[in-house]
């Protein structure tokens, strides 16, 4: 599938949250990379876009940002503005987020400001453009101060209507007020906001397994942390013998965890999640075991590859260190998983420490499985000051990616070095003392 022809989250650009006092931005591919030292900033660049998704997915109006949700937890606002700003704490942050769809590219910017009563949007701008040829943007920004006659001048910017009168917010956006009816026009819903609610969080921390899971929803959309619906999604998909059970299986036997998975249904609320008690037994006559019962990396790897079998072309998932407690075999095969679901179209973003997982994506490329068009490399370090810097790269038909700042192999072999030569110390001691 060409990059081209796939709709979602295309960019997400940040400013003045945390360590990204200065604005950066990321291009959003089918797969996605980021990597870099702890609390370089690869968190911090989607934390903003985790902030919005649970905003607008909380039960009651939290106000314009949800910071302590099931996503993102923070219990004030200083906690997130930049502190490198000029020598003194920013109090604003802003964040960008770009889509497409088959016929238009939009652009939402929002600004959120710090008030007296806790954050307050400041200002919204938006941008559209033809997606099949190129132009420029047209671009409005409105404001919860703009008058009916500033709402009106904006007509031919965007799509006013006459009877606007009011800049209203809607969750953490902002819209307009009806002159005629005093309802609320959403002008985010079909540009930014139903991706952001499509989106799939699978956090780093995803929990201790269960001996018994509570039923959930099964989708299209997983509000909050996606790790409370995957026993549902794989009864649901025992029970209507769904093709990616078997995708799951053979993933899952792919990276030497488990050659079986099933359910088994504990009353109307509970679900028991079964896996085979040998890596690599696919018989039918395998001993099934609870999953509490078996190696951490299977509970902690079934998010991940859940997520990614279950996502829909354009949906976004956001992977926070998917190869957390696998073996180096396993992180290498998990990176034939990731391919499998850019090709379908899914916006994989992956956050990541493994050396391993970045080869076996190279060596997809380099083996003609996966189109390097497909792919974005974003490396992050901080400079002299403290602020984050993102190097972004592409890979080439071999897979490589030139001169992208990337330290993993460094340390790799920086490693082998200093034990080859505390050997050699070791054996030339001996030698001198026999």
């Amino acid at each position: 599938m060409s990059e081209k022809t796939i709709e979602g989250i295309t960019k997400i650009a940040v400013k003045g949250f945390k360590s990204i006092a200065e604005e950066r931005e990321i291009d959003i591919r089918p797969l996605t990379i980021l990597a870099g030292a702890n609390s370089s900033g690869k968190s911090s660049i989607m934390q903003p876009l985790l902030m919005l998704k649970q905003t607008l997915e909380a039960p009651y109006d939290p106000g314009p940002l949800l910071i302590d949700g099931p996503n993102v937890q923070f219990t004030e606002a200083a906690q997130f503005l930049s502190q490198l700003t000029g020598g003194k704490r920013a109090d604003y942050f802003q964040i960008r987020i770009e889509t497409c769809d088959s016929d238009f590219a939009y652009s939402v910017e929002t600004t959120f400001k710090k008030g007296k009563t806790g954050l307050e949007i400041a200002e919204m701008t938006i941008q559209v453009r033809q997606a099949v040829k190129p132009s420029p943007f047209k671009h409005y920004t409105i404001y919860p101060e703009m008058s009916a006659e500033e709402i009106n001048a904006l007509g031919s910017q965007g799509p006013m209507r006459s009877d606007f009168k009011a800049v209203k917010r809607l969750r953490c956006f902002l819209g307009f007020e009806s002159r005629n009816d005093d309802r609320l026009f959403n002008v985010t819903y079909n540009l930014v906001e139903s991706y952001i609610l499509d989106s799939i969080h699978v956090p780093g921390l995803r929990g201790n397994p269960e001996r018994i899971y509570k039923r959930t929803s099964t989708g299209p959309q997983y509000p909050g942390t996606f790790e409370n619906y995957v026993a549902s999604i794989i009864h649901e998909w025992q029970e209507t013998k769904d093709k990616r059970l078997k995708t799951l299986t053979d993933a899952l036997h792919t990276l030497g965890l488990t050659g079986h998975i099933s359910i088994k249904k504990i009353g109307d609320v509970g679900i028991e999640l079964r896996v085979g008690r040998l890596p690599h037994d696919k018989t039918d006559n395998t001993e099934m075991v609870n999953i509490a019962d078996v190696g951490f990396g299977v509970s902690q790897v079934l998010p991940v590859l859940v997520a990614l079998i279950a996502a829909e072309p354009g949906q976004l998932v956001y992977l926070e260190q998917p190869e957390l407690h696998l073996h180096p075999r396993a992180q290498v095969a998990l990176a034939q998983v990731l391919a499998d679901a850019a090709k379908r179209g899914v916006r994989v973003v992956a956050e990541t420490h493994s050396s391993l997982l970045l080869l076996g994506v190279q060596t997809l490329v380099a083996e003609g499985d996966l189109s390097p068009e497909l792919i974005k490399l974003h490396w992050f370090s901080r400079n002299k000051d403290g602020v984050t810097e993102v190097s972004s790269v592409d890979l080439d038909e071999a897979g490589a990616y030139g001169d992208w700042p990337m330290d993993f192999d460094d340390v790799d072999l920086k490693i082998q070095s200093r034990y080859l030569d505390a050997v050699d110390r070791i054996k030339f001691g001996k030698e001198e003392t026999s």
